[in-house]
């Protein structure tokens, strides 16, 4: 996170009104909602994992045992539970 110096972006009336409810300090400001991305989405991650899942539930539905899905992907059995018993 870089930080910004507010009197170079602001104008001067914003300022103003900021410095009622805090001066000095460090803000954060929020993106809005619509803008935000879910995570993995921008990095692929999110696909790959989602690939990675299908993979195990088709493997499941062949035959491969829990046992050794968690070998072959190094996960817990928890976790290959709840990827399989997932919608």
């Amino acid at each position: 996170m870089t930080y910004l110096k507010a009197t170079a972006i602001l104008p001067e009336k914003l300022i103003s009104e900021i410095q009622k409810y805090v001066q000095g300090e460090t803000i954060y400001i929020p993106k809005p909602e619509t803008t935000h991305k879910k995570w993995g989405s921008r990095s692929g991650t999110r696909k790959f994992i989602d690939e990675r899942n299908i993979k195990i539930k088709k493997a499941y539905k062949a035959g491969t045992s829990i046992d050794q899905l968690a070998d072959e992907y190094f996960l817990s059995i928890e976790t290959i539970k709840k990827i399989i018993y997932t919608k």
